[in-house]
């Protein structure tokens, strides 16, 4: 038991000792959509802040706090729509970095996202004329849209001294409303830099 117990105290010792902490920012480009629907993808954009918490040369976890749109379009009979949610996005990935060369290293990473929509509107066009109604909400003039959305998130980034370029995709798991079971569906790439 006290052997177990000593092990376990050096093995925590050993990585907190190597743990290193550095920060991040990254803008990028979405290519969002909604599944189980008959929609077409829409490009938006994100940008934010992470951390990278470094367990030894190989595994890190890294968090983000990212603002981020998402949605869809449609056009059927005339009539164009384009959902435009937005969210305030945390995800969580566990990433393992092989270097390939002197400061270079290829990040592979998985994980969950957490994310809650901060605002948003349905846009309706028809014949030179558009309106917008909210998509959060339950009011006489809102779509109902739930404001929670989580998922999992995976993707692989190229590290070269202190910038990056990051390919991620997200796949919801929460659904976007009360009937149905759409949920969100986002691919990213983006650029950062390491602070």
């Amino acid at each position: 038991m006290k052997k177990g117990l000593i092990f376990v105290l050096f093995a925590l010792v050993s990585i907190v000792s190597y743990s290193q902490m550095s920060w991040n920012a990254k803008v990028g480009m979405n290519m969002s959509n909604i599944t189980d629907s008959e929609m077409d993808m829409k490009i938006g954009f994100q940008a934010g802040v992470g951390m990278e918490y470094a367990f030894s040369d190989m595994w890190s976890i890294r968090p983000s706090l990212m603002f981020t749109t998402k949605g869809a379009k449609v056009s059927e009979e005339g009539v164009d729509v384009t959902y435009n949610p937005m969210y305030l996005e945390l995800p969580i990935m566990a990433a393992a970095s092989f270097a390939i060369a002197d400061n270079q290293n290829i990040v592979v990473k998985a994980g969950p996202y957490f994310a809650y929509g901060i605002a948003g509107k349905a846009k309706f066009s028809a014949g030179g004329e558009s309106e917008k109604v909210d998509l959060f909400g339950d009011g006489e003039d809102q779509m109902g849209m739930k404001r929670f959305d989580a998922g999992i998130g995976v993707g692989v980034a190229y590290e070269i001294n202190k910038f990056f370029v990051d390919l991620t995709g997200e796949f919801g798991l929460a659904k976007l409303g009360d009937e149905g079971s759409s949920k969100n569906m986002n691919f990213s790439i983006g650029v950062g830099y390491k602070f």
